[in-house]
């Protein structure tokens, strides 16, 4: 695989260099898949043993249904806390992968907000959108495209 370098500035004119390579489709398909199999476990293992515990229904459905409430919650705090605290999830430290500011500054609480907040609900709103990371330069999903972010092969 050939390495790609990328050179962006900040406000003061220093440039920040990425030599490496980005995280595909495929690698980050992978990844999320996983982290869809640990999220899935969570509600499972933790979750759903506690909605019986209180009494609340489990097959109760609708977009409110404290079950499905609960479980965007654990979805979300996932992503947002995993990405912010470690710069990736455990889907991606499996694969390798890390989510990095395209000017090497490190994730703040609002890029990673709107990276996994709104950036993510467009992208899973319209699933077309995901395979956006195929075709860009940096390969980068709408949601990170949004945050100025990318997902790249963790030097190790």
């Amino acid at each position: 695989m050939e390495k790609e370098e990328t050179r962006s500035s900040d406000e003061i004119g220093r440039e920040y260099h990425f030599t490496g390579r980005y995280a595909g489709f495929w690698m980050r398909f992978w990844a999320y898949l996983l982290d869809m199999i640990v999220i899935g476990s969570i509600n499972r293992l933790i979750i759903n043993p506690v909605f019986r515990a209180m009494d609340i229904p489990l097959l109760e459905e609708g977009f409110f249904s404290p079950k499905t409430i609960v479980t965007a919650v654990v979805f979300y705090l996932y992503f947002v806390l995993m990405t912010k605290y470690l710069g990736q999830t455990l889907g991606k430290m499996v694969f390798g992968l890390k989510v990095v500011k395209l000017d090497g500054k490190n994730l703040t609480w609002g890029t990673v907000l709107f990276r996994e907040w709104i950036g993510r609900f467009l992208s899973a709103t319209i699933l077309i959108l995901y395979v956006v990371v195929a075709f860009t330069k940096k390969k980068q999903g709408l949601h990170d495209l949004f945050a100025d972010t990318t997902v790249i092969h963790e030097p190790r």
